[in-house]
Formats: structure tokens, sequence, C-alpha cells
């Protein structure tokens, strides 16, 4: 892609992010995308550039937001570490103490943290549903409830891709009485005046990004490797396309049925700012706000779950609901927490270094490896410290 204009502000010091968010264009394949970061409690990186529909020709905007996938499963895990802190959970009690109907299926022994840290053994959703079951929440938290569990819960830990966010949710909607989708914006969005929710209304449609589907992978063998692990004959496949081999990467995520629904895991939609501004909020102080006290997030950013997942196949580490590196970018702290999205986002905070980060983009792109979008951003911003 050509050069585009480079909107927003950087501050001194922070120029070579700006600079990599351009190579982004001309070298790694962005369409349309923004970057936000904080340091110190303050804005010094808010940019945006190309086209937020690229068959419209419609540009990027300040309030353009995107679709950001499993970026969404960092906002769901600040909203239950929110709940944890303010003592209205348990990380260690059984999760049926707040949803008596998940015992069934031998799970009366599934605590709060396995939910959290990808060991409860629900990462294939094995009841046949259909798509209005799951966009309207009670079909396919109900079959959660009644399944038994793919693997012995606590035994080891495999990626929920999209279970995490019902299962955590509907923890989320017995404790407060609202839906996570409700919960976020009450308490995340509202509060930080965030471009963020969980179930978008009708009326922000106009500003979403179109979402375009990943390209084929160059690489003959990859490919095959991808083909192969994405196939509804293998655990991963049957995860990542499912339930009931739904979901897929394609236009479906553009539709208003996706966004309006609420899949804590899959389907936020937001901006680089609301993205970064969020994650500053749980290290520090933003506009008055702050939502995670340093003693939630060292318990929250303490190793559950590291080694080989038994979903990807690959090494994983995971806190109480954050990803935690090398799994965010090769260039972020050790002590950095987050979640990364499917085809490209990224949202992190990096407490030692007083950071926090958002990326969002509407080109995904699939690879085995990391994403050299986010991977040369990250690598800037640290660069610049």
């Amino acid at each position: 892609m050509p050069p585009v204009d480079v909107h927003g502000r950087v501050e001194p010091g922070f120029e070579r992010v700006r600079e990599a968010f351009a190579r982004n264009f001309t070298e790694h394949g962005d369409v349309g995308a923004a970057c936000c970061v904080y340091v110190g409690g303050r804005p010094v990186v808010d940019v945006w550039g190309g086209l937020a529909d690229r068959d419209r020709k419609r540009a990027w905007a300040r309030d353009t937001v995107a679709l950001v996938f499993s970026t969404t499963k960092g906002v769901t895990a600040i909203a239950v570490n929110l709940l944890l802190q303010r003592g209205e959970l348990d990380l260690d009690a059984p999760v049926a103490r707040y949803w008596p109907e998940f015992a069934d299926g031998g799970k009366s022994s599934i605590t709060l943290r396995w939910l959290l840290s990808h060991r409860a053994g629900l990462a294939d959703v094995t009841a046949d549903l259909t798509l209005d079951d799951v966009l309207s929440w009670d079909g396919v938290v109900g079959a959660l409830a009644a399944q038994e569990p793919v693997w012995e819960p606590g035994t080891q830990h495999g990626y929920h891709a999209r279970s995490y966010g019902w299962l955590l949710g509907e923890v989320i909607r017995r404790v407060s009485g609202v839906t996570a989708g409700q919960f976020v914006a009450r308490e995340l969005a509202t509060p930080l005046h965030l471009d963020l929710w969980i179930g978008l209304p009708e009326s922000e449609e106009p500003r979403v990004a179109t979402l375009l589907p990943p390209l084929e992978l160059g690489d003959e063998q990859a490919k095959e490797l991808y083909d192969a692990f994405m196939s509804g004959d293998s655990l991963l496949g049957r995860v990542m396309t499912g339930p009931s081999n739904l979901f897929h990467y394609d236009d479906m995520w553009n539709t208003r049925a996706l966004h309006a629904a609420e899949m804590p895991s899959s389907n936020g939609v937001a901006s680089a700012r609301a993205i970064a501004k969020l994650y500053a909020a749980c290290v520090g102080e933003i506009d008055g706000v702050r939502l995670l006290t340093p003693d939630t997030v060292k318990r929250a950013t303490e190793v559950q779950s590291d080694g080989t997942d038994a979903v990807l196949g690959m090494p994983t580490r995971f806190g109480l609901g954050f990803s935690l590196p090398p799994m965010l970018s090769p260039a972020s702290g050790p002590g950095a927490f987050g979640h990364p999205g499917a085809g490209g986002s990224l949202g992190f905070a990096d407490p030692d270094a007083g950071i926090a980060f958002g990326y969002v983009m509407n080109q995904m792109q699939l690879g085995l490896t990391g994403d050299r979008r986010t991977e040369t951003l990250v690598a800037a911003l640290y660069d610049s410290l």
C-alpha cells in the first residue's frame, strides 16, 4: 500500500512510534488503523490513518472504532478482577456458588481461578447449537452449564477462545445482576468516557470500520499447517470455529447481529484510544479514576498457566484472565499484562514502565507467529522510553 497521511498527535520523544505506524501501511499491509499510548498517566501517542472502509473510500477518522476480537478478553478480565477486588467474588470458590446450574456434568469443583486461567476443560462447546442460540446468550450458556469438561479440570490449560467470554460473562451477570456488556459500560466505559462496547448500540454502527478478512498465507507449508489446525477434525479447529462450526474469520463479523450480541471473549468494539486509556487506569489514576489497585494487579499477573497449550499446541502463559509475556509482543516488558486479538489488535499495560498501549485495525492478518505490526509498534515504544 502507498504511504498514508498519519493524523493525530505525538509528543516529542515518541516519533519512532509514529514512524513505525506509518511503515505498517507501506511494509506490513495495514489498510486502516489507530494506535494510542499512555505513559505516566497521559497520552503521548494518539494516531490514526488509512481507510475505515476500502470499498467506499471512507477514511479512518478520529472517532472510528473497530472490532477487536480477543482483545475483548482483557476487558472482561479487568471486569472480573474488579469484582474480585471488591470482594464480590472469591477466586477459589467453585463457580457453582454463583451459578448453581454450572455444577452439572461433573463440574462442581471447577473454580473461578480455573475459568480465568483457561484450565476449566470447557474450551470446546460440545452441544449442537444454532447461531441464534449463541447470539441470544441463554442457549450457549445453558449448554456450557450442562456439558461435561473435555479434559479433567485443573490438570492442564487450553485456550478457551470463545467459551471464556460466556463462562465469565455469566459469572458477572449472576453476581452483579447485569450482563457483562452492561457491567463494562457502567463500571469501565462510562467513568472513563471510553468508546468501548461489548454489545454495540445501533446508534454507533456508522463509526465501525469494515473488517477485512485475512489474506491467504503466502507460504504454502504454513497454509497447509493452518488449514489442518482449523479443520473441524481437531480440538483446535472445533474451538476456533465453534460452537458448531458457526464462526469463521469472514464477513459475518461485519453484520449488525454480530456487533449487537454480547460475546465477552470475541466481539468488543473499541478505539485504540479507549483500550490504552482503560489499561492506563488499571495501573494509575486517569481522570480521577483508578480501576485496579497495585495488589489486584500483582495478583492478576501471577502466572496461573504456563507451557504447552492443550488447544493451540504451542506455549502460552496466562494470569487471571490476562495474557502474559511473551504472548503480547517480543518487546513487551516482563511485567506487562493484557490481551491480543485475532487479526492483529492488542491492548496491554506495563506497570513497571508506566505505559499502556492500544492498537486496532481492520485488515486481519493471521499467521503461526506474532503480528509484525504490533511487534514494530511495541518495539518503537520501548525504544522511546
